[in-house]
């Protein structure tokens, strides 16, 4: 029988890209969903649905086999998705990039496994590709000790309007990362580091930012330190943000129409600087630790010439694991907890994404 698999979300940037990539690697009847009709690629079948109705989403996944939530930002979303998958058994993952959502959902594990279903979240690139590049690393050393991940986007990454406001939606509110076996306050897009990226990016500023990775690696792995730093080319976009973040009235940033102005005004300039600076996306990846007796050091990198494609290759392949077979885990987990570095590097290769130990 044809699996079939809602995509929730699917008409944005992201959930397309995650759709395509699903039509691209399965067999599965994949239909896509939008609060308003749209006009989608014919190898989809189209679903209206509107998140704020509950009975509209039991009934969506009441015949489906998976469902993929890409219906960001997740900042404010309250889990009502997953919950209704627990409740029908069936299989979920998401892009959710935010800790806050993780918090949320993570206390219906129990329900989760008691139900059967297998409950993924933070796939996509970063979080995502990101995560798993990490353990791949982690699994090097005997005594892991510090994780520093960095990533760099051209321009708008080949994203809509939703990932210019989960970028502006943190940039006043502090988190909390593990320093040195502490948590300790940090304030988003602060202690700019020049970072060394594959070509093309090359040395590029990173800050700060908050991200699930910050605070699931310190649950996922014996780590005493996780830095997780990001940063935009051109670089001058980086200067305009910290100035956003560290400058403007925070009345300004933190209301719902500040911003939508602010998410709306950068994602016209990145229609412009995206032709000199491309939508790709780069990550490097830095372990240090003990193996052996020994003090040393883990370092991968990954680019990818749209951001958006990675995104959607990095869940599509969860999904395409899930459907065979290959992932069944019941309970919630951040993508770095459920996938093996095998299947990693299996679905990976077979998206021509590359992995590169440096």
């Amino acid at each position: 029988m044809t699996k079939k698999v809602l995509v929730i979300g699917g008409c944005g940037r992201i959930g397309n890209s995650v759709a395509q990539d699903i039509a691209n690697h399965t067999d599965a009847q994949v239909t896509v969903t939008s609060r308003s009709h749209k006009q989608v690629d014919s190898k989809f079948d189209f679903l209206g649905l509107d998140l704020a109705n509950r009975e509209q989403i039991k009934k969506a996944i009441a015949s489906t086999n998976l469902v993929v939530h890409c219906a960001g930002p997740f900042h404010h979303r309250d889990g009502r998705v997953l919950e209704a998958c627990i409740d029908a058994g069936v299989d979920y993952i998401d892009v959710s990039d935010h800790r806050s959502f993780y918090e949320r959902v993570i206390k219906h594990n129990d329900k989760a496994i008691a139900s059967n279903t297998t409950a993924i979240l933070n796939t996509g690139i970063f979080p995502g590709i990101s995560n798993s590049m990490v353990k791949q690393g982690i699994e090097e050393f005997d005594k892991p000790q510090k994780i520093h991940l960095s990533y760099v986007v051209g321009g708008s990454g080949g994203a809509g309007l939703t990932v210019m406001r989960t970028t502006f939606l943190g940039l006043k509110n502090t988190f909390s990362a593990l320093i040195n076996g502490k948590w300790q306050d940090t304030l988003p897009y602060t202690e700019r580091e020049v970072i060394e990226f594959p070509k093309p990016y090359g040395k590029t500023g990173v800050y700060w930012f908050d991200m699930p990775e910050t605070y699931t690696f310190a649950d996922s792995f014996q780590v005493d330190t996780v830095i997780t730093k990001f940063g935009s080319i051109p670089d001058w976009y980086n200067h305009l943000t910290w100035i956003t973040a560290h400058v403007f009235p925070e009345n300004w940033v933190t209301s719902p129409g500040g911003i939508e102005f602010f998410s709306k005004v950068s994602y016209a300039m990145t229609k412009v600087t995206d032709r000199f600076s491309g939508i790709g996306v780069g990550m490097r990846a830095e372990i240090t630790g003990e193996k052996d007796g020994k003090q040393t050091k883990y370092c991968a990198t990954m680019t990818h010439n749209n951001t958006a494609i990675s995104a959607g290759a990095g869940t599509g392949a969860i999904a395409q694991l899930i459907l065979e077979g290959k992932l069944q885990h019941p309970g919630i987990y951040p993508v770095e907890q459920a996938l093996s570095t095998p299947l990693f590097n299996e679905v990976m290769k077979s998206r021509d994404i590359n992995i590169n130990r440096i």
